[in-house]
């Protein structure tokens, strides 16, 4: 059997709020919005829309990398994420960060289970998974 010569491109979020959850995202991965150029900004103002509701936001990684798409959708999260995003922190006041930018924490780590992460949602419920160490 062989293998296919690909890479991962893009990490798309199904969204209500494409610009607000990527500024989240942005300010928790250190991405950048991907700026708007003037046809862009016209093509959204010929549909009556505008940066802030665009229904497709990019982010731009640091470096190489894949880039982050939030795409509106019609309908609400239900139940679990069946794939999610893991994040390394530096330390407890990451998580401070984190919820203050709107993030939940769903489940501290649990010692017990020598777990040492804690479970979060971002601002619109998507689970993630952010590591201490």
């Amino acid at each position: 059997m062989s293998t296919l010569d690909s890479r991962l491109r893009s990490v798309v979020f199904d969204c209500a709020h494409p610009a607000a959850l990527a500024r989240f995202w942005a300010a928790v991965l250190g991405f950048t919005l991907r700026p708007y150029d003037d046809a862009e900004l016209a093509r959204l103002r010929s549909l009556g829309l505008t940066p802030e509701t665009d229904p497709n936001v990019v982010l731009d990684p640091p470096g190489p990398g894949p880039t982050i798409w939030f795409n509106r959708v019609p309908e609400p999260k239900a139940g679990k994420n069946r794939v999610h995003i893991d994040i390394k922190l530096d330390g407890l006041e990451d998580v401070e960060r984190l919820v203050s930018l709107g993030a939940r924490i769903l489940r501290p780590p649990d010692g017990a289970r020598r777990e040492e992460w804690f479970i979060m949602a971002d601002p619109e419920g998507n689970e993630f998974c952010a590591f201490l160490q």
